[in-house]
């Protein structure tokens, strides 16, 4: 025996707990009408997990509590306890003894619970469909439920018989498999819907991550051509700035020698007594030639400055010539688009008029050049723009150019005049034999020399401004690299330039012609343009918005490829599931037939009963051909059963009768045909427990009898729990509660052992 008792507490009519001990295989429960023996029933019901009210007989969960009566007060909740001996292991739980308890609130609440730990409702319906118990079925008969089986459609039946033979297990494997495949299914329909919604920005990622692969191979030839140039333009400005100032350096010393001689001569000559106008102004023309000088020098740097800003207008004029060459996107005036579209939508209102195609292909070759006349308009128009602004900036530069040259060719050639006028005198000195002359002999000896040191530090002047323009076009085209390479080119120094298998010195780079390093800028420019037209801005954000993206995408394929596995592998699982039931639901209608046939004789005293597995098509037509006239029966063998549901269908027939279907059975006969199939049912695949409550009420004497023994066959496999007003169904019980209320609406709980009651009239 698996059922060990049932315990009630504020449950209907029971208002106090009431405990009811199954020590026998046949438990007989007794009483008046009204007394509350169904409650116990409804009891069974609800503590398995019955969730339909109108089983219970109610219509909300408040229903089922006690709700007091004159003596006694209402209760707050109801609850009910069974427990089953599992020392064989019915319940896949490794417990000797399962309890499972439910109860319900006043506000609806339910609370479930195995061995006093809380759990769901899910996880009591689980444990109890491997035990082939359910809230449900072929094992819990109620009063006026007996023909249920009969009554019910042919799915219905068959989903009672599923239940009798222990499929509901695998039926509830199948509902679970195929509530996840529909979850799978919708996973799969979420997560192609996030791929599909991802994927336009994927491939415009995928687009500016070329353009950036391209960029960066532009750069590693950018870093090396400008490693290259700045390495080589850093050795030449360095070599060109020491050898100048080594160079420039004795001339300025031998220049203040000369200066502090010529000062001596200008002493001797104003303290001589022969001092006259000549010795005057040999010292007024020595200094003109030197304000002379100083002022050419000045203007010198200022035409080298000029010509430095001359060479940067050309070179960014010629670069946003390039650019343009190129076809950079530019800016356009919104209003000057919306005229543009204007124009366009008049033609097309125009075209539309008209039905003629000629017009409509006319209107398009309209609308192809206005859109060509457009672009080229803007492109042409920004050039000029761009080449406009330039050429006026290179005009003012030229301008002043022209006036500092003009300037300095006025300052050289006045200090050419002087110079002649001071070869002249220097001839008349020297012509002369005077010693008086020895001191303007002097005078210009030293300012001859003075003028070859002044060509010289000229010349060494006009390198150092050219060196000085190099050096600051270095500055520039290294913060230009900054900004293009990043801070790594800031190390360019540590370049090794190498040519011809080997790296050069600082002496083989800096005899190489300037042309070729000018050849090597040119290529930077046009890098850095061709870059600016890739563009480049925000690498690493758009690099790493990639990766994310691609990753999510990635993500969602791997995702699509699991899920399309679960989908698969949930199918298999449902089609195996179906087949496992259809095999042994066909196994077991064999069986039920031979019992349900055995039961059917011994309650009937003959006649024979089948189940039928057929479609719903099937049963339809064979209906119509019953009611029809004409049957042919063998015609009705024949026919081919059409796709459709399939069901069960009982076919009896009754001895010394001829009856043809249920609807011709009266109602004792359709109870006792009810019994004979649920105890078939049962005996195929026996449940712990039955309940029947009052099934044997419509039965006389003689079927009490018969009942009577095919209970007690039926108790060798199955615990049964007897609610009845029978006598005959009394005396085959072991153990027999009585239930009685009183004036307070309470029901109580009376038993009585006959088992133990015969041994001791023995």
């Amino acid at each position: 025996m698996h059922l060990k008792s049932v315990e009630l507490s504020g449950f209907k009519s029971f208002a106090k707990k009431e405990k009811l001990d199954f020590t026998s295989a046949i438990s007989g429960i007794v009483g008046p009408n009204g007394s509350g023996k169904s409650n116990i029933a409804e009891g069974f019901r609800f503590v398995l997990g019955e969730q339909s009210m109108k089983s219970m007989r109610g219509k909300r969960g408040e229903d089922l509590i006690f709700n007091g009566s004159q003596s006694s007060s209402r209760a707050n909740r109801a609850s009910v306890k069974v427990t089953f001996d599992n020392s064989s292991r019915l319940f896949d739980i490794d417990f000797d003894e399962v309890s499972i308890e439910r109860a319900v609130l006043r506000d609806g609440v339910n609370q479930y619970a195995i061995n006093g730990s809380t759990v769901r409702l899910k996880d009591v319906v689980e444990l109890l469909a491997n035990a082939n118990i359910g809230a449900t079925g072929h094992h819990i008969i109620s009063q006026g439920e007996a023909d249920r089986i009969l009554n019910s459609s042919i799915k219905e039946r068959r989903e009672i018989i599923e239940d009798a033979l222990g499929l509901k297990v695998f039926q509830y494997k199948k509902q679970e498999s195929e509530r996840k495949l529909s979850k799978t299914e919708d996973n799969i329909a979420q997560v192609e819907s996030l791929r599909k919604e991802i994927a336009p920005h994927l491939k415009f990622l995928e687009r500016q991550v070329k353009k950036l692969e391209k960029a960066l191979s532009m750069k590693d030839e950018l870093r090396t051509l400008y490693g290259e140039y700045l390495k080589r333009e850093q050795e030449y400005i360095t070599y060109h700035t020491e050898r100048v100032n080594k160079e420039k350096q004795p001339l300025l010393d031998t220049r203040a020698k000369l200066q502090e001689q010529l000062a001596d001569a200008k002493g001797i000559l104003e303290r001589s007594k022969g001092a006259d106008d000549e010795g005057r102004e040999i010292v007024e023309l020595e200094e003109k030639i030197a304000d002379v000088r100083s002022q050419k020098d000045v203007l010198a740097r200022d035409v080298g400055r000029t010509e430095g800003q001359i060479q940067f207008e050309e070179r960014r004029l010629k670069r946003e010539q390039e650019k343009m060459e190129s076809g950079s996107d530019s800016l356009i005036k919104l209003s000057e688009v919306e005229t543009v579209v204007k124009d366009i939508h008049e033609s097309i209102e125009q075209a539309d008029r008209s039905n003629d195609v000629s017009v409509l292909l006319t209107t398009l070759r309209k609308i192809r050049e206005r859109l060509g006349a457009f672009i080229a308009e803007k492109k042409e128009g920004k050039s000029e723009a761009t080449r406009g602004l330039s050429e006026e900036e290179l005009t003012q530069l030229r301008e002043e150019k022209e006036v500092l040259d003009k300037r300095f060719t006025d300052v050289a050639a006045r200090e050419t005049e002087l110079n002649q006028r001071y070869e002249t005198m220097r001839k008349e000195i020297e012509s002369s034999k005077d010693e008086s002359r020895e001191a303007e002999r002097e005078v210009f000896r030293i300012m001859q020399e003075q003028n070859k040191i002044e060509a010289g530090l000229s010349k060494l002047v006009s390198t150092e401004e050219r060196i000085r323009r190099d050096d600051e076009e270095l500055k520039r085209e290294l913060t230009e690299a900054g900004v293009l390479i990043g801070a790594e080119i800031s190390r360019y120094e540590e370049f090794e330039v190498i040519e011809g298998g080997h790296v050069l010195d600082v002496s083989e780079i800096v005899q190489e012609p300037r042309e070729k390093q000018e050849e090597r800028r040119r290529q930077i420019e046009k890098i850095k343009i061709r870059l600016e037209d890739v563009g480049g801005g925000a690498a690493d954000e758009i690099m790493t918005e990639y990766k994310e993206v691609k990753e999510r995408d990635e993500f969602f394929e791997r995702e699509l490829a699991d899920l399309a596995k679960s989908s698969e592998t949930l199918r298999g699982i449902i089609h195996d599931l179906e087949d496992k039931i259809d095999v042994r639901f066909k196994e077991g209608i064999v069986k039920i037939n031979g019992a349900f046939q055995e039961f059917f004789a011994l309650l009937f005293d003959g006649g024979t009963a089948k189940l039928e597995l057929i479609r719903e098509e099937k049963r339809r037509k064979k209906k119509e051909d019953e009611l029809a006239l004409d049957v042919d029966e063998e015609g009705m063998a024949e026919e081919e059963p059409a796709a459709g549901s399939e069901g069960i269908e009982v076919n009896v027939n009754l001895p010394r009768k001829k009856i043809r279907g249920l609807d011709m059975l009266s109602g004792g006969e359709r109870a006792l045909t009810s019994i004979a199939l649920l105890f078939a049912m049962s005996q195929v695949n026996p449940p712990p427990f039955i309940i029947l409550d009052e099934t044997d009420a419509a039965l006389d004497e003689a079927n009490s009898r018969k009942y009577g023994d095919m209970i007690e066959n039926l108790s060798e496999k199955s615990q049964l729990i007897l609610i009845t007003h029978n006598r005959e169904t009394m005396s085959r019980a072991g153990i027999l509660y009585g239930v009685t209320m009183g004036s307070d609406g309470i029901s109580k709980i009376l038993s009585v052992q006959l088992e133990e009651a015969v041994m001791v009239a023995k």
